[in-house]
């Protein structure tokens, strides 16, 4: 029953992600916002990463996905072992808003560009499983987007490459 729109689905071998997708989301951001749309959901080049905006526009990236889902999860007692698995890219605030949630029974896991594997479903990240997920939490929990990753305060961040000369002695360190 929801009204869709489909934006930037005419590959044509060369166009991949060519201002468009989950790296370049400002055109999806501009869409939803001019649309005046709940939400919008962006993929890569082969669909294995979603990243959403919300209904300001807002990107919600890997991170706050698997709050959003894993904190739906955990309420609806389909977390097992109240546990998300991450990156080291993942952002402190994420783990400030995971504070409660335990170890074991991993089912749920992915990183900040998108890639979100929910176990149960599906070995690999899967962006049209993750934007269904997105949107049964929405519905059951009858809140927006936005409102849902609002509960999360993003921390500033640097990711940086470290070139090193030991790569056994960097990694024991």
């Amino acid at each position: 029953g929801a009204k869709t729109y489909v934006i930037n689905a005419e590959p044509d071998g060369t166009n991949i992600n060519n201002n468009a997708g989950s790296t370049h989301i400002g055109g999806l951001q501009k869409f939803v916002v001019e649309n005046g749309l709940d939400v919008g959901f962006a993929y890569d080049g082969d669909a294995d990463r979603c990243i959403a905006v919300d209904e300001n526009g807002k990107v919600i990236d890997g991170d706050l996905i698997l709050y959003i889902c894993g904190k739906y999860l955990m309420e609806q007692g389909r977390l097992e072992g109240n546990t998300i698995v991450t990156t080291v890219m993942s952002n402190l605030g994420l783990y400030k808003a995971c504070e409660n949630m335990l170890k074991n029974g991993y089912i749920l896991g992915g990183e900040q560009s998108g890639h979100i594997i929910f176990s149960k479903h599906a070995r690999t990240g899967d962006g049209i499983l993750t934007s269904l997920l997105i949107m049964e939490v929405i519905l059951e929990k009858k809140q927006s987007l936005g409102t849902l990753a609002g509960e999360v305060k993003i921390y500033p961040q640097l990711l940086k490459n470290v070139r090193v000369t030991d790569k056994k002695t960097a990694r024991e360190n």
